[in-house]
């Protein structure tokens, strides 16, 4: 089979995937979850396996240990977060009243500074978009709640994703050994390769951004409750967890929890500690947190990862979201290879008699080395 043939046969291939995987996306998500958790979870099971334990009872302990986990969860924090989620939702027409005021304020103030009639239409834009606001918060939350968490799809979400987690995990080993034998023999070690270098980008990525959001939330939701923020706890753990999409976390929780203690206290000193917690987290996330635990593992700017989720999350809803992250990792990985061989293939050095550059390092400038000393060398003869 030539180059070419082959390649078309791959390319034919990654469109019937996607496509199959775009008409099945409404079944995904229990899948995509338990694969999520398989994969993580597996050099749990690998050390036990080295401690002495079978590959079974290694998968029963650990995925009864996650099951726990998860339970603990469910039966401690749920019940307030669904408490504080509906005081939340109860005051966000309140919200939305108080920054059309704040905006209208703000518009009285410039209103002499502008031409009459470019403030007109600017007043009534403004306050058409927040009289819409309150509807769109409105049909979130009814979004929601008949989409992706709807009651069949969180059943199935709860109940399926424990059981594709334990039989994915249990082969784990198994399904790698035989996906190997399947790829071409003569690209497998580049495969293989490219393969392990995506999945340590992927596994330290995921593992520092957890690390981070974990972070975040737990001092977010502890800092707001100190304050005496109602729904204090709620807001925390939402910033928190939205924070693996850069600068977001920390928006939607500042504006919700300033507006909430706007509402909420008369004291200046409150509402001035809720400002000042998502201050030092932020400063925190930016100059130590995401540096030390994340840095560049995933090789995309945060513009690219923002894309990314977005991408996915209006393709494929929230399984899109999950898939977002392990794609942009293969697709840099694959990126930086075809980039490094195309700049040592004769398309890039093809007519020039140049040696082709190593990957990351800038071609040698016409005229010859320059640098410290260049002066003092002999000329060609």
């Amino acid at each position: 089979m030539t180059a070419e043939r082959q390649l078309r046969t791959w390319a034919i291939g990654l469109v019937v995937f996607v496509v199959l995987l775009y008409l099945l996306r409404d079944i995904l998500l229990p899948f995509v979850a338990g694969m999520a958790i398989a994969y993580f979870l597996d050099p749990i099971c690998d050390r036990l396996e080295r401690a002495g334990l079978s590959r079974t009872w290694s998968t029963v302990t650990v995925t009864a240990g996650f099951v726990v986990l998860l339970l603990l969860f469910l039966g401690l924090l749920v019940p307030m977060l669904v408490d504080q989620g509906g005081t939340l939702v109860a005051k966000l027409p309140q919200l939305v009243d108080l920054l059309r005021e704040g905006l209208q304020t703000l518009l009285a103030k410039v209103q002499h500074q502008a031409d009459p009639a470019l403030f007109e239409k600017i007043r009534g834009a403004v306050t058409e978009q927040l009289g819409k606001l309150t509807s769109v918060l409105g049909g979130l939350v009814g979004g929601v709640l008949t989409g992706s968490l709807a009651i069949a799809n969180f059943l199935s979400l709860l109940f399926l994703t424990p059981v594709v987690a334990f039989f994915l995990l249990r082969d784990w080993d198994r399904l790698v050994e035989r996906i190997d034998g399947w790829l071409p023999r003569r690209q497998a070690p580049t495969i293989r390769r490219l393969a392990r270098e995506a999945d340590a980008i992927l596994s330290g990525y995921v593992r520092g951004v957890a690390s981070v959001c974990l972070i975040l939330g737990t001092f977010y939701a502890i800092g707001l409750t100190a304050v005496g923020l109602s729904s204090g706890l709620i807001i925390g753990l939402i910033a928190g967890f939205l924070s693996f999409i850069p600068f977001l976390g920390v928006a939607i929780g500042s504006l919700l929890s300033i507006g909430l203690a706007l509402l909420q206290f008369d004291e200046h000193w409150r509402i001035l500690a809720v400002a000042v917690i998502f201050v030092v987290g932020q400063s925190a996330e930016g100059n130590f947190l995401t540096p030390k635990l994340v840095g560049d593992r995933i090789g995309l700017h945060p513009v690219l990862v923002i894309f990314a989720l977005l991408a996915g999350g209006t393709l494929f809803g929230f399984t899109g979201v999950l898939l977002a992250i392990p794609v942009s990792a293969v697709i840099g990985v694959l990126a930086r290879y075809s980039l490094s061989e195309y700049l040592a293939s004769p398309l890039y050095t093809a007519g020039t008699g140049d040696e082709p550059p190593a990957v990351g390092q800038p071609a040698e400038q016409p005229g010859g080395p320059t640098g410290p000393g260049a002066e003092d060398r002999d000329p060609p003869a």
